[in-house]
Parts: C-alpha cells; sequence; structure tokens
C-alpha cells in the first residue's frame, strides 16, 4: 500500500460561513422540487394514486357547474311542453355520480397525499441524520448545535407544510386552467369578460411580495437565532446557575424572542394587507359577469344557466387562488427551507475513505507521526512538524500547558482531522489510506468529559459491539473498579441513566466511560485527562487498575497532573505545537527543561528540589 507526505486537505467547510444564514425562495424552486420527485419515485403506486384522485377531482369541480347549466335550461326555465322527466331523471343520476366522483377523489388524493409526504419526509430526515453522521469532526467545530438542529426540525417541518399543501396547490393550478378552457368553450365574450380584472390580482401580489419578503426573511433569520440561543440555554445552564447568570440569559433570550415576536406580528399585518385587494377584484369579476351576462340574457343572447356556470365557475376560480394567496409566504419559506436541506446533504464530508474501501488490518499497535503539521484553519499550525515513533505495548504521555497541542495529536490517530502535511501511520499504514471505521475500530478512547446515552448501564458499556457478552461487560467493569458502584444502583447493569448520566457522579460515569473503552479489547488506547473528574480515592484505584489494563496495549495518555504519568514508558512534552523534549520521567527532569519546570509548577516545588 502506497502513502503521500503531499496530500493536503481543505479547510473544514461550513454552510456559507454561517448556518444562519436565511433567504426567503422563489415560490416555485425548480430545483428543490425535482430533488423531491427524486424521492417520491421509490413510491411510485401511491404518486399514481395521488395524480389519478387529483384528476378525478378536477373533472368533476368543471364539470358540476355545466351540469347544473344543463338542468337549469333544459328543465327550470324550459317550457313546460319541452321538459322530459326522463332526461331530468338522467341528469340527476350524471350530477350525483359527479358529486360521488367528487368525494371519493378527494379521498383517494388527500390520504395517499398524506402516505406520499410522510415517506418523503422520512427519507429526507433518514438521509438528513446519516449524512451528518458522515460529517468530519471540524463540520462541527465550525457549525453550531442550535443552528444544525434548525435545519433538521424547522427546516423540515416548513416542507412538511409546504408538502401537504403542493399538491392540492398542483391541483388548484390545474384546475384553473380546466376553468378557463371550460369559460371560454362555453361563451368566449363572458369568459373575456370574466377574467378581465385577474391582471390586477397578479400586480397586487406581486407589489405586495416585493414588499413583504424581507420581513419574512427577518422571521426565519429570528427565530433560527432564537433556536440557537434557547440550545445554549439549556447546554449551559449549569453553568449559568453556578454563575448566577439567569438574569443576563433571560435578557438576551427575551431580547431575541422579541425581535422575533415583532417580525412576525410586522408578517401578521402584511398578510392581512393581501386579502381585502384580492377579495375585492374577485368579488369585481363576479359583478362584471352579473351586469353584462344578465344584460345578455335579458336580450336573448345568453342563456340563464350558462350565466350561472360563470358564476359559479368564478367562485371555484377564485377559492383557490385566495388559497394559493394565504399559502404564499409558505410556499416560500418551504422552498427556502428545501433548498437550506438540500444545500446541507450536498455538503461533501472534507475527509473521505479512499475509493478502494480498504480496511486496516488487524494491528500490533505501532504509531508514527512523520512530519506532521496540522491546524484547524489554513495556515495556522497547531502542530508543526511532528516526528515521533510509537512502539507496540508502549504507555507514551503527552504534556503541556493548555493550547500546547496534546488533544489535536492524539485526535490525528482516530483520524477526526486530516493532517496538513505528513503522514500518521499504523503499523507503517497511512490511516487516509484505508477506512476510517476499520481504524476506530481498533482503539478506544477516554474523554475527560466522558458522554452517556440516556439507557442502561450495561448497553453504555456494550455500547455498538453487538458480540461483547453480559460476562465480558462484568469483566471490564472489574477491571476498572466499576463494579462494584454498579451492583449498588437500583437495578445494577440494568439501571437507567438521565441525559447524559447525570444520575451518576463524573467520577463514576468516567469508570463506565473507562469500562467501554477496554471491553472490546481494543489495541490502541486513548486516555484525554480521563481521571481529571475523580476523587483521589478513585483515581488511585483506577491507576492501580490501569497498569493491568494498559498491559499490552499502545497507550496514549494526555494528563495536566504529571503525578498521574510518571510511570510512562516514554514522556513527550509539547510546547507551542511543537515536540520539545522526550523521554522517561527522571530523564526529563535531569535535563532541567520544559518537562521539569512544568513539574515543578504541578507541585509547587523549585527547579531545585524537582531535579
Amino acid at each position: 500500500m502506497t502513502t503521500n507526505s503531499n496530500r493536503k486537505t481543505h479547510a473544514p467547510r461550513g454552510l456559507n460561513g454561517n448556518m444562519d444564514e436565511i433567504f426567503l425562495g422563489n415560490v416555485l424552486d425548480i430545483t428543490v422540487v425535482r430533488r423531491l420527485l427524486l424521492y417520491a419515485t421509490a413510491y411510485r403506486g401511491t404518486t399514481i394514486a395521488v395524480a389519478l384522485g387529483m384528476l378525478g377531482y378536477i373533472s368533476a369541480v368543471v364539470a358540476q357547474p355545466l351540469i347544473i347549466a344543463w338542468g337549469i335550461d333544459g328543465f327550470i326555465t324550459a317550457k313546460p311542453g319541452d321538459v322530459r322527466w326522463g332526461n331530468l331523471g338522467i341528469v340527476s343520476l350524471i350530477f350525483f355520480a359527479d358529486t360521488l366522483l367528487l368525494g371519493v377523489s378527494q379521498f383517494v388524493q388527500f390520504r395517499s397525499l398524506s402516505r406520499l409526504s410522510t415517506n418523503i419526509l422520512y427519507d429526507v430526515r433518514d438521509d438528513m441524520f446519516t449524512h451528518l453522521q458522515r460529517q468530519s469532526t471540524s463540520f462541527f467545530d465550525h457549525n453550531e448545535v442550535g443552528r444544525i438542529m434548525s435545519r433538521v426540525q424547522n427546516d423540515v417541518l416548513a416542507l412538511q407544510e409546504w408538502m401537504e399543501l403542493s399538491i392540492p396547490t398542483a391541483a388548484d393550478v390545474v384546475l384553473l386552467a380546466a376553468i378557463i378552457a371550460a369559460m371560454f368553450v362555453a361563451d368566449t365574450q363572458m369568459a373575456a369578460i370574466a377574467l378581465a380584472p385577474a391582471p390586477l390580482m397578479i400586480l397586487a401580489m406581486f407589489v405586495w411580495q416585493r414588499r413583504a419578503k424581507p420581513t419574512f426573511i427577518r422571521i426565519r433569520s429570528a427565530i433560527s437565532v432564537v433556536n440557537a440561543n434557547l440550545q445554549e440555554g439549556i447546554t449551559g445552564v449549569r453553568v449559568a446557575q453556578s454563575m448566577n447568570r439567569q438574569p443576563e440569559n433571560l435578557r438576551r433570550f427575551d431580547t431575541l424572542n422579541k425581535t422575533h415576536r415583532d417580525a412576525a406580528v410586522h408578517g401578521g399585518f402584511l398578510s392581512g394587507m393581501l386579502m381585502p385587494p384580492i377579495e375585492m377584484i374577485s368579488m369585481t369579476s363576479v359583478a362584471l359577469v352579473v351586469v353584462f351576462g344578465g344584460l345578455r340574457v335579458y336580450d336573448g343572447a345568453l342563456e340563464v344557466g350558462v350565466l350561472f356556470a360563470f358564476v359559479m365557475f368564478l367562485l371555484r376560480f377564485f377559492e383557490p387562488i385566495r388559497l394559493m394567496t394565504m399559502e404564499f409566504t409558505q410556499f416560500q419559506k418551504a422552498m427556502a427551507s428545501g433548498a437550506r436541506i438540500f444545500e446541507l446533504l450536498d455538503i461533501e464530508p472534507d475527509m473521505h475513505d479512499p475509493l478502494a474501501k480498504e480496511n486496516l488490518p488487524e494491528i500490533q499497535g505501532h504509531i508514527e507521526f512523520k512530519d506532521v503539521t496540522f491546524g484547524y484553519v489554513p495556515g495556522i499550525p497547531v502542530l508543526k512538524h511532528i516526528n515521533l515513533v510509537i512502539e507496540p505495548g508502549e504507555s507514551v504521555a503527552f504534556v503541556g500547558l493548555t493550547g500546547a497541542g496534546k488533544t489535536s495529536l492524539v485526535a490525528l490517530i482516530q483520524r477526526f482531522y486530516d493532517v496538513s502535511e505528513g503522514q500518521v501511520l499504523i503499523d507503517g499504514v497511512d490511516v487516509r489510506d484505508v477506512t476510517r471505521t476499520s481504524v476506530a475500530s481498533q482503539m478506544s478512547m477516554v474523554l475527560q468529559e466522558p458522554f452517556l446515552y440516556s439507557e442502561s448501564v450495561r448497553a453504555n458499556i456494550r455500547f455498538n459491539h453487538d458480540w461483547v457478552t453480559d460476562e465480558e461487560i462484568e469483566t471490564a467493569s472489574r477491571a476498572v473498579g466499576a463494579h462494584e458502584f454498579i451492583e449498588r444502583l437500583p437495578h445494577g447493569y440494568d439501571t437507567l441513566l438521565d441525559q447524559r448520566g447525570a444520575n451518576l457522579s463524573m467520577g463514576q460515569r468516567a469508570l463506565v466511560s473507562m469500562a467501554r473503552a477496554i471491553v472490546s479489547n481494543p489495541r490502541i488506547l486513548m486516555l484525554d485527562e480521563a481521571t481529571a473528574n475523580m476523587d483521589s480515592d478513585t483515581e488511585h484505584q483506577l491507576q492501580e487498575a490501569l497498569r493491568v489494563v494498559l498491559k499490552g496495549r499502545t497507550s496514549l495518555l494526555i494528563a495536566h497532573r504529571l503525578s498521574t504519568i510518571t510511570g510512562a514508558d516514554k514522556i513527550v512534552v509539547l510546547e507551542n505545537g511543537n515536540l520539545v523534549e522526550i523521554g522517561k520521567h527522571q530523564d526529563l527532569l535531569d535535563q532541567r527543561g520544559v518537562y521539569a519546570r512544568l513539574y515543578a509548577m504541578n507541585f509547587g516545588e523549585d527547579m531545585e528540589d524537582s531535579a
């Protein structure tokens, strides 16, 4: 397998640099519609049922005024001698059949639409979650969780509302075309009179849209910021309570909430302004038909039934226009939401598995950093030209002041990030040349703040290692000293944990996380300040257990408390992203360099005593 030390990675890519960038789309975004239709192709039967229901509904609606006109002109206004009751019975049966078709087609349309939209939105949410799981750590470094949630929840909800309206609206558009065609077939002059005010309606909607669009942009922007602030406030509630910052948090949230409220109130005002002119124009059209049609009926140039049919056609014509007017901004917001959703789905992870999809073979645990340079922001390196070899089974500790690059260096091994320059090799294999899952499956990491799921203790330790038995879970727990306190829990290993394991102490969470890390018998074990939140007794107990647990494994230890890593086979000292010292504890003290200074600071000793 070949490697390439000159490969570069791109800077982490956000969503246009800011996931809160809100815009209001067009009433119809062809790209969004086309991509949604691709989802619909998976449900062809349901899609066909929606189309059939729509066509049946349109046919029944257009036929209804004509059937009534036939009944009026053929029987109600006809001379007594011209009325034949057999024909009247046929008209009645046809009208009943048309009404039945209208009801059945509406039922089929809306039932099928509900099923289709639910399935499509299920697939969209599933794709979004899967896509987010594929994103690299840098993606989440550059995009706030609250804003990501806004896309997954608010934008999908807006899309759901649009889909529930879109097919009926599409049916209404076809219905309008069918009504226009029916009016011109019935009487060209009356059709021209009836549609004369329509351009005024189009002009009113155009002017209103230009005035209303900025307001609805502010509404979308404001609610997204409110959601982000809410998420931040809930996540940091303990910090706020510990420092009595609740009033300041409330003030900030109240300011953002008021901004959204004011924008929403103004949006409601603008929506209310649109309906009166639409109603006036529609009623003007009806009045023109009644006046001019009545004169033609009086002159004998038009039948009463046809005039009645035109009035019905106009009422049917303007009803969907009113609905579409009310839903106008919803369509725009949904198209914008759809564009935002697909923008998220189109973001390629900035780390890719190789095209060959090769897996990392079973490893011994040899790690090599070969001239590694890395930075979270292009041009600002966090690690600079690191060269380091870690032998299989070796225990290596990384020390340095905050910001020295310890955690960044270890994160490169699991390929949370890709190096900017150089290579990270495991058993001689560049981690970029094999699938990341095959790399992660042979190592484990314990973080300073372990994350536990709202599941049982047993499930948290087993995690995604389905093959691990209950006996192995208990063995791992005993090895790290967690078995005793787990047994004392109300239901032992089956005790359900609160959110983030809140019903356990910080030290207990760390022990459960440690058991989870070793239960799969990883070849490489990384501990990032794993004992930072433990009391002295628990830490001492765990240190004793780690002597057994780490034996035969390559272990990487990050610690600020230097007393926990004095027994490491090798201590690596980092300063400002540079590897400045490497060696055993006593050897580094004897050098009287950076490590000796850190050790003295750690224990409050002077350089003479530390030597």
